[in-house]
């Protein structure tokens, strides 16, 4: 297990995560229009690899895996007939990577019906030239040692947790706990609403904040949560959106970046476990 956080390039780091967040939504897009609907999303939801991400095994006609290997900076798609594309990442349009998948894809047999609609240019972030495979490939190292500590941190918890997976829409990291409770007055059918639960994760920054952090969140969000003490370096944060953070730098900077999380996570697990049954 990755027990150290790689140094992320500052100067570097907007565009090549911009441009990494609009090929995400483009692999995101094939798994939305390629699986069948699961609760909270699940089905258009990624996951870890050992060299960037991966849509995991889609079970279309023909079954493909579409992966981002930011290490050696390529895009691979792959096929159950053996079929496989390389595409060397360098920055492009978004839209020019999805060209690639879907003449890939429906070349090799997939019903056109099941290319998403914005398979070409997805809405929200765009590619951009100042794009770093370097930087890439920390981010990349990054992923698989923050994905090792979620794994360790689930390893312990009882009740159902959801998979730990990269989301294209906000582009995080994160894995979702959930008690079995339900919100009072939602529907509770609606899966997404319904379901008490908290997240924890990591995101490379956003609007709310412009760098890398970790977070732990809860919904709905108990009153009690916010006054659960945290340690030295973690905050709760409320602009945006409300949760307890820590800078990916201060973690970085820390002689045991895991121990530290692990016990952050289980302390506001812990807190979540009493505040939200009440």
């Amino acid at each position: 297990m990755d027990r150290e956080l790689p140094r992320l390039d500052r100067a570097a780091l907007a565009d090549t995560r911009n441009t990494l967040h609009a090929y995400t939504r483009v692999l995101g897009g094939w798994l939305t229009s390629c699986r069948a609907e699961r609760k909270h999303w699940w089905q258009a939801s990624l996951r870890p690899s050992l060299k960037g991400l991966t849509t995991g095994v889609v079970y279309a006609e023909p079954a493909f895996e579409l992966e981002l290997n930011l290490v050696d900076n390529v895009l691979i798609a792959r096929t159950a007939e053996g079929a496989e594309l390389s595409e060397a990442l360098a920055g492009q349009p978004a839209g020019e990577l999805g060209q690639r998948i879907r003449d890939f894809l429906t070349g090799s047999g997939l019903d056109t019906r099941l290319v998403p609609e914005d398979a070409g240019q997805p809405e929200g972030p765009i590619a951009s030239d100042g794009y770093s495979a370097e930087c890439a490939s920390a981010i990349a190292g990054a992923w698989r040692a923050v994905a090792g500590m979620l794994e360790e941190f689930q390893a312990g918890i009882r009740e159902e947790s959801g998979a730990i997976q990269i989301w294209p829409h906000h582009f995080d990291l994160a894995m979702t706990w959930l008690p079995g409770d339900k919100v009072p007055g939602q529907d509770p059918a609606n899966a997404a609403y319904a379901d008490k639960q908290m997240g924890f994760g990591f995101s490379l920054g956003d609007a709310a904040i412009p760098e890398p952090y970790f977070y732990a969140t809860a919904y709905p969000l108990p009153e009690a949560l916010p006054a659960t003490p945290l340690p030295a370096g973690a905050v709760w944060h409320t602009e945006g959106f409300q949760g307890a953070v820590v800078r990916y730098q201060d973690l970085a900077d820390n002689h045991d970046p895991r121990g530290y999380l692990l016990d952050l996570w289980r302390g506001l697990l812990s807190a979540g476990r009493v505040a939200m049954n009440k």
